[in-house]
Order: C-alpha cells, then structure tokens, then sequence
C-alpha cells in the first residue's frame, strides 16, 4: 500500500507528483487535443497493471480497441515495446516510452493524421488505487474528430477504465 507522512495514501492524495511525465511537444495545455481521465478502484494497482499490460487482451474487454499485435510476439507491453492496434477506428503504431512496474505506462503512437502520446499512472490509495490516463494529440484528423464529436475520446477512456476495474475485480489476467 502506498503511504505518504506515514499514512496510508488516498484519492485526495494524488497530486501532481503523481501525474505523467509529459514530452515538452504534449503537455496538456500545449496540445490541440488532451484529455485526462481518473477513476479509483478497489482492487490492488499490480492486478490493474496485469491487465494494462496484457494488451493482446484488450480487444476481449474494452470494445474500442481491436487488432493488437505486440511485434516479435507476446502478450504484455514492456519499455520500448512496439505495438499495432486500431482504436476509436484508426489504425496506430505505438511503442511504450515509459513503463514502471505497477506505477506507469505511456505509449507515444502514430497513425493516418494523429500523433499521440498516451500515459497511465496507478497511485496506491487506502482503499485500493487511484488510476489516471490522459492523451495529448496532433494532427488534421484528431481537430476534426475533437470538433465533430466532443467528449468521445473522454468517454471512450472512461469506458476503458470502468472495465479494466472490471477486469481487476475478476482476479489476474490468464497467464
């Protein structure tokens, strides 16, 4: 369990410490498109980081998500790893820049007119885990979809989060 001053950490706890460590070019505020999502779970954070990172199961639990493919094979996300996948119907070449064992994970990622740099950080609370996800995004097709359709990514990372708690609550990944 994560504590802070001796104590056992809670929601109220996490703080910008606890936030994603941004590259210069996607800091929130400095890209055209960003959105952030938090959600706490009451389950253990490496049971949520199990799930995060088992990415070829992505498609099995949270439907905007679908043709994963980790190249040279596997399962689970790992530093440097590069990935394929399609997600809110754009075809994306990812690789994980950041990856801390139950604490972080972010992916820069390419594809037709996006550039995207996603991050997650999982936060130990008295209670189970604070998780938080955000995105920053370039390029002609992310401004017309952010003007066409505002909130879907939002929500589209909501969804991802209430079913990864889902998922967290059923026990760990298959190995």
């Amino acid at each position: 369990m994560g504590r802070r001053g001796g104590r056992p950490l809670t929601t109220a706890d996490v703080g910008p410490d606890d936030a994603i460590r941004w590259p210069e070019r996607f800091r929130p505020g400095r890209a055209p498109v960003h959105v952030r999502n938090d959600l706490d779970i009451d389950g253990p954070g490496d049971r949520v980081w199990s799930w995060l990172c088992r990415a070829a199961l992505w498609p099995s639990w949270y439907p905007n998500s679908s043709e994963v493919y980790i190249e040279g094979g596997g399962e689970d996300l790992g530093l440097a790893a590069r990935f394929r996948w399609r997600t809110f119907g754009v075809s994306l070449a990812s690789v994980v820049e950041e990856f801390e064992p139950a604490t972080r994970l972010s992916w820069s990622a390419r594809g037709l007119g996006v550039e995207v740099y996603h991050g997650w950080r999982i936060v130990p609370t008295g209670s189970g885990c604070h998780v938080r996800t955000e995105e920053s995004q370039y390029g002609a097709l992310t401004r017309l979809d952010h003007r066409l359709r505002p909130g879907r990514m939002h929500a589209g990372h909501q969804l991802w989060l209430e079913r990864l708690q889902e998922r967290a609550r059923s026990g760990p990944p298959p190995p």
